[in-house]
């Protein structure tokens, strides 16, 4: 990756669209270019997808539960975490050290479905207990990451350096 690829990177978090017009606008960079380098990005697998971004607020998904998930199982990590990723509402799930074997977030509708959540989480057998807290107020959400960086770091941190 160099200079070019950062920026383009960057601009892509900055603006929330891939469109090569609105990124050479931002980066000067030629609209051919960026298109043969948005195709190496996705090769790569450094871009994922085209996907748009969605407003989970505006879309009536504002209630935010942050659930630790404390487990007992004797079978197959993967599987468990299939199970609690496929409860309903579970938008991110993470697999993590001490004493909680995975950090769950839900998006969901309303308080109403909080309770069903928690439900649904006791149906998963391997699921011992969990300790949830309910999000009052969001106060950051970077959905791309690479907006809380400055440029001079990223290509520090990104670039080859040959």
């Amino acid at each position: 990756m160099d200079d070019r690829d950062v920026r383009l990177l960057k601009a892509i978090a900055e603006l929330g669209t891939g469109s090569p017009e609105r990124l050479h606008e931002e980066t000067d960079i030629p609209v051919s270019t960026i298109h043969y380098r948005l195709n190496n990005l996705r090769e790569d697998g450094v871009v994922e997808n085209d996907c748009y971004d969605f407003d989970l607020d505006a879309l009536g998904l504002g209630v935010t539960v942050i659930l630790e998930v404390l487990t007992d199982y004797s079978g197959s990590h993967d599987d468990v975490a299939a199970d609690v990723e496929a409860i309903e509402g579970v938008t991110q799930l993470f697999s993590t050290m001490g004493e909680t074997d995975y950090v769950a977030i839900a998006r969901l509708a309303d308080g109403d479905d909080v309770g069903r959540l928690i439900r649904d989480f006791e149906t998963v057998d391997a699921v011992e207990r969990t300790n949830s807290t309910y999000v009052i107020d969001e106060l950051h959400e970077d959905s791309r990451a690479l907006e809380s960086y400055s440029m001079e770091t990223l290509l520090a941190t990104l670039t080859d350096d040959d």
